[in-house]
């Protein structure tokens, strides 16, 4: 099922209230909650895991930690942390009033609290938070900064670098981002450019130049390609060897030494009469042969 399908309806949408707390004193003024829970994500060498730390006053009474696989992001950990924060609120705790949940991902809050934003972990924690405000509790959602030294961000965050690297449970999560599929079609596609390029009979200057299609790209969109520099990549401009193989000029000689094919190579290699720009161009490189 969709995300769109999962959504509620408009009629059922609630309005969710942000707040940035930078520094102690911020989170001590809105902390006045029954109980506060602090979330976070973490990706850690390929790993990635997400985690609660949930308190009563001064105390931490339950700390959950979340496992998921490789492909998933930072950001869909902080999605997920936070979308159990709201599971907890919601679920657990009937004689609790009051809920504030805390997290350093304003990426992730902002996506929860954008009722038009349709990623379904969003729109999961946006149902828990309606159920839970329908159950007449106060929720409120705060953002906090990251790695300032506060206590129950700090746990979440150790919290989360554990799950990512040590659990061995089954993971809590394991829906696939758009970014993931992406680039493993955009690979799949590049290797199979890659074996087509380097399998086929044709492209024979550019090869001695790039053997590799895939390094090629990579090389080739970083510099500034024109006329003259496609032209010695490929051997297809004006060399007499290219013009005589479509009878555009009598002979493919180079005017340095009539054996002597005018090729690529021949110019950028051998030819005398570039003898002083390949050694200009060698010092302005700092290469030495």
């Amino acid at each position: 099922m969709s995300s769109a399908l999962l959504s509620s309806h408009p009629a059922e949408h609630i309005d969710l209230e942000l707040k940035r707390l930078v520094d102690q004193e911020q989170l001590d003024a809105n902390s006045d909650y029954d109980i506060k829970i602090f979330t976070d994500g973490s990706k850690i060498e390929g790993r990635v895991g997400a985690a609660l730390s949930v308190w009563s006053g001064e105390v931490e009474t339950k700390a959950l930690k979340l496992a998921l696989p490789s492909f998933c992001t930072v950001y869909q950990a902080e999605l997920l942390a936070i979308c159990k924060a709201a599971w907890m609120a919601a679920e657990h705790s009937p004689s609790t009033r009051s809920v504030g949940i805390y997290s350093d991902s304003l990426s992730a809050l902002d996506t929860i609290t954008n009722s038009s934003a349709l990623h379904p972990l969003a729109v999961e924690a946006r149902g828990y938070l309606r159920k839970a405000l329908n159950q007449s509790k106060c929720i409120s959602l705060f953002w906090i900064k990251a790695h300032a030294g506060l206590e129950g961000n700090e746990r979440a965050d150790y919290l989360a670098r554990e799950a990512a690297t040590e659990s061995k449970t089954r993971f809590d999560y394991e829906s696939c981002p758009v970014s993931f599929v992406k680039r493993s079609i955009r690979m799949r596609s590049l290797d199979k450019w890659n074996l087509r390029y380097r399998e086929g009979e044709t492209a024979g200057v550019t090869k001695v130049f790039f053997p590799d299609a895939v390094a090629a790209y990579r090389i080739i969109s970083k510099i500034e390609v024109d006329r003259f520099v496609t032209q010695v990549l490929t051997g297809h401009g004006g060399f007499s060897e290219y013009l005589h193989r479509f009878k555009c000029k009598e002979s493919p000689s180079c005017a340095c030494d009539p054996p002597c094919s005018e090729s690529v190579f021949h110019l950028l290699l051998d030819c005398p009469i570039h003898l002083y720009d390949r050694l200009e161009c060698e010092m302005r490189l700092g290469l030495s042969f």
